[in-house]
């Protein structure tokens, strides 16, 4: 009997060992789902940054072209946020021609130039911003000269006929009843450097950077009227001789890159004001005029940056009286509101 009762004891030990290690049967109800959130899977690479926009960008050697020499330094650098390719020329036939056949997108130009460009293309040029102010001075040996008054009686050699150089220097003259004033016009600024300095004349008008190279010869000329100022003290506003002109149809299709531009141009502007001697380096490693010369005019090149209403406002003054004393500097009449380039934040 005790033999028996052992012999079941491990049949039953056995059988539980079994179905312990046997596999579980498979639920006959359906699993609840996963709740967990899966990571997502990209089905596509991360995007790449977007492309710059390319921007054909037109300069003029000398105090025209200064104000962008650190934007071309950026830009070489491939900090700039466009990406720009550059024509820089000694004459602004050149960039007047590449505004008009398309081979330049925006491009540095006397104001009154793009002001007769608007009219040839019949509003197809318009101003983005002022780049320059006045950079017209009055250098004489003659002590006696120090007020637009004292020009009365004098010979001055100019250069620059039938340009925003007379009409100006006519416009004060004018204005301080100088009637009798003998303005002879020399063919270029770098005759009336030589003439000057030959003894022909002791009273010239130069801009920047004659002026400082006249300083250099040592020809015992100094500077005694600063036309800029002359100019505003007549309640003109600002006078504003150079600036900033683009392609309507560019500035409409890629108004980023305008806008990319402006800030890119305003950045090189502060710089080359508050970093002369750096500065200098980079207008003369771009050719635009040698690092001695521009480092001592710099000072007095009163490059700025002036774009929206304030822009407007000074241009449009500035305009009306080279209308005044010959339309055909502006393009044959002044020129309409949509001349000027206007952000939405502008117009406000």
């Amino acid at each position: 009997m005790k033999k028996l009762i052992a012999a079941l004891a491990l049949l039953l030990a056995l059988t539980l060992a079994f179905a312990a290690c046997a596999k579980p049967a498979e639920p006959t109800t359906e699993a609840a789902p996963d709740t967990t959130a899966a990571e997502p899977v990209s089905e596509t690479e991360p995007e790449a940054p977007a492309e710059k926009a390319a921007v054909k960008l037109g300069l003029l050697k000398g105090p025209t072209g200064m104000g962008a020499a650190y934007l071309l330094q950026q830009n070489a650098d491939g900090k700039a946020l466009n990406d720009y390719t550059l024509t820089l020329a000694g004459a602004v036939d050149q960039i007047q021609a590449g505004l008009m056949n398309g081979e330049l997108d925006i491009a540095a130009v006397p104001a009154n130039m793009a002001a007769v460009l608007y009219a040839k293309t019949e509003g197809k040029v318009k101003m983005l911003a002022v780049n320059t102010l006045g950079v017209l001075y009055i250098m004489s040996t003659d002590e006696k000269v120090k007020t637009v008054e004292d020009l009365a009686g004098k010979k001055i050699l100019s250069a620059g006929q039938g340009t925003t150089t007379e009409y100006v220097l006519n416009y004060l003259l004018s204005a301080h009843n100088v009637t009798n004033a003998e303005i002879e016009f020399a063919a270029e600024h770098a005759e009336v450097l030589t003439r000057a300095k030959a003894g022909e004349f002791d009273t010239v008008l130069l801009p920047e950077p004659f002026v400082t190279q006249m300083k250099g010869a040592d020809a015992g000329f100094e500077t005694v009227l600063d036309l800029t100022k002359e100019w505003e003290a007549l309640g003109n506003g600002l006078l504003t001789m150079g600036c900033i002109a683009v392609r309507a149809d560019f500035a409409e299709a890629h108004p980023d890159a305008v806008a990319a531009f402006l800030q890119d141009y305003e950045e090189s502007i502060s710089y080359v004001n508050a970093n002369v001697e750096e500065a200098a380096g980079l207008i003369e490693k771009f050719e635009i005029a040698a690092a001695a010369v521009a480092k001592a005019a710099l000072p007095h090149c009163n490059i700025t940056f002036m774009a929206g209403q304030d822009m407007k406002t000074n241009v449009s003054a500035y305009l009306a009286v080279l209308a005044e004393a010959n339309p055909q500097s502006v393009g044959g009449a002044l020129p309409g509101d949509d001349f000027y380039y206007m952000t939405t934040s502008d117009e406000k």
